[in-house]
């Protein structure tokens, strides 16, 4: 199996980092569609569009404002195409993004992203997530290549709730010990390569910085201030962790979000929180003989992650919904990625030690 590495091309981070926005758009062409939710588009909208214009490139808006399901993105490319465009730029959070990517995928074209918020690594990978009419996890699909660019303005993330912020530590955390599991257990990344020792490395250093600086880091969400820790803690959380997963791999943690939503009360907490729970429960079932798992449990407290399904909001620890996720989690991808063949019951169990 070949080892396979990808990324975005370029990546730009920092406090006004926004204001390179027309000037990387103008590399590509004179006309570009932007993919943003309502909020986001009201807020930014005509700061993006001015950018643009200040290098010859016009800007039409295209607003997603609900899950990304299958209708909605033929709805979206429909749309898209009734003008010529050379370039997609997708800003705000995940869902915008992944609409943005699912534009730019069908369309074969350049997409930049500009995330307003640092809850997950969506802004440098090709994965876009799809889901039915239920609101369920339908289908992760792929772009032919990663985000060509990737702007994170700090200024612009640091005002987003601290809810989110916490929610792309516990997204990002994971990224090292998943990485390590799908290396050992000869698992394919997300290129369908082996990982490279390039990626574990990355991943490693995830880890490293968030435990440095994640509670500092914290203390800046919602602030608008970005201080010294919450410049690497992004970097950590959207550079290291996005470029860790995709050429690095996923495990159990993730597998995890595709059984969690079937227990009530669950389905509703954002991704990275059920990663977070998610993680602790693999690193359980990974008998590990070091002091990692106490020591994570330590630091959730610090910065405030869950560290339960309980907190993550069930209320019942019902038998037959911890079956039911535990069956659907091992259907996932992912879940082979694992030093052992787990069995439903053994899944199982250790969800319930961790309601």
């Amino acid at each position: 199996m070949l080892k396979i590495f990808g990324g975005p091309s370029r990546y730009m981070q920092g406090a006004g980092a926004l204001e390179r926005l027309g000037e990387v758009a103008a590399w590509f062409g004179k006309r570009a569609v932007l993919v943003a939710d309502s909020y986001v588009h009201g807020v930014l909208g005509g700061r993006l569009a001015a950018l643009c214009a200040g290098h010859g490139v016009a800007l039409r808006p295209l607003i997603v404002d609900s899950d990304l399901t299958p209708d909605l993105v033929e709805r979206l490319r429909a749309q898209a195409a009734a003008q010529p465009f050379e370039l997609v730029i997708a800003a705000g959070g995940g869902k915008s993004l992944d609409a943005g990517k699912a534009v730019a995928h069908a369309a074969h074209c350049h997409l930049v992203t500009v995330p307003t918020v640092a809850s997950n690594d969506a802004p440098t990978s090709k994965n876009y997530v799809l889901y039915d009419a239920h609101h369920q996890l339908l289908a992760v699909e792929h772009m032919a290549f990663n985000p060509t660019a990737v702007i994170v303005d700090t200024a612009v993330i640091a005002t987003a709730p601290p809810l989110f912020f916490r929610a792309g530590l516990g997204d990002a955390i994971s990224k090292k010990f998943e990485a390590a599991q799908c290396l050992g257990a000869g698992g394919r990344n997300m290129y369908d390569g082996a990982s490279t020792l390039t990626a574990q490395y990355i991943a490693d250093g995830c880890l490293a910085t968030l435990l440095a600086d994640g509670e500092a880091a914290l203390a800046a969400a919602g602030t608008g201030q970005p201080t010294p820790a919450f410049e690497r803690a992004v970097e950590a959380m959207i550079l290291m962790s996005g470029l860790g997963f995709e050429s690095g791999g996923l495990s159990i943690a993730h597998a995890l979000t595709r059984g969690l939503p079937r227990i009530a009360g669950v389905a509703t907490a954002l991704h990275g929180l059920q990663v977070a729970v998610g993680l602790l429960v693999q690193l359980d079932l990974e008998q590990r003989d070091d002091d990692m798992l106490a020591r994570l449990r330590r630091w959730y407290g610090k910065v405030g992650l869950p560290a339960s399904l309980r907190d993550l909001g069930a209320t019942t620890p019902d038998r037959q919904a911890i079956d039911e996720a535990a069956a659907l989690t091992l259907k996932a991808r992912h879940a082979a990625h694992f030093a052992r063949t787990l069995t439903q019951r053994e899944l199982a169990d250790a969800l319930l030690r961790h309601f």
